[in-house]
């Protein structure tokens, strides 16, 4: 069986989307709209009007675990590769990172290559360079393929 090439990832295409979460969240936003306006509707008829405000209220629920159930899985995201680029640059030069690297700086250097990795890491320390000009930086592209 004939295995899939592994496409080449760079700063223009390492960005990954997920559909799904983008569908499940428009269509939760929609029903919410929906059921605010049923309740609405239903401010004259009270036998609606309960039905109406609990369909309402379980909306307004959902979104906020929606969003909450993401954003802890991109923090643990965020704690995994911090940890993992730690030991990278251990081994590469037998120092921790740079306690000034922010999460979302270490997680830009982390596409560098094992040669570029220890000074675009000191570089992005001491400039304080965002994400976008850390990624734009990187040569030679690591790929990332396991993201969330």
């Amino acid at each position: 069986m004939p295995t899939q090439p592994i496409p080449t990832q760079n700063y223009s295409n390492h960005v990954r989307q997920v559909p799904a979460f983008l569908s499940v969240f428009l269509i939760l936003f929609l029903t919410l709209i929906g059921a605010a306006v049923n309740l609405y509707n239903s401010f004259g008829d009270h036998q609606r009007l309960y039905s109406a405000s609990l369909i309402f209220v379980l909306s307004a629920c959902l979104l906020p675990i929606l969003l909450w159930t993401r954003g802890n899985a991109l923090k643990a995201q965020d704690r995994a590769i911090r940890a993992e680029e730690n030991l990278r640059h251990f081994v590469l030069t037998g120092k921790l990172l740079d306690p000034r690297l922010t999460v979302q700086q270490i997680a830009a250097v982390r596409f560098a290559s094992d040669a570029e990795f220890p000074e675009l890491a000191s570089r992005a320390a001491a400039g304080n360079l965002p994400a976008k000009e850390i990624k734009q930086a990187v040569k030679q592209w690591r790929a990332d393929f396991d993201r969330v």
